[in-house]
């Protein structure tokens, strides 16, 4: 009868642990789609400058290297 107690709590606990990680990935999932937004809108302003001032694509090495 203990053993049966015992296995019980171990699976309560495992499954308590399974959410946690779902729910964490969940997150991750979140800030990634976000972090892969901002890199979409990145480039797109990286276009759009460099057709309105054609002297940023050569500055824009140098300014990321002092960043």
């Amino acid at each position: 009868m203990k053993d049966i107690i015992a296995l019980q709590e171990r699976l309560t606990l495992m499954e308590q642990e399974i959410k946690t990680l779902t729910d964490k990935i969940t997150k991750l999932e979140r800030g990634l789609k976000e972090v892969e937004d901002l890199k979409s809108e990145i480039k797109g302003l990286k276009v759009f400058i460099g057709r309105v001032h054609p002297d940023f694509k050569s500055q824009f090495p140098d300014i990321l290297k002092k960043v």
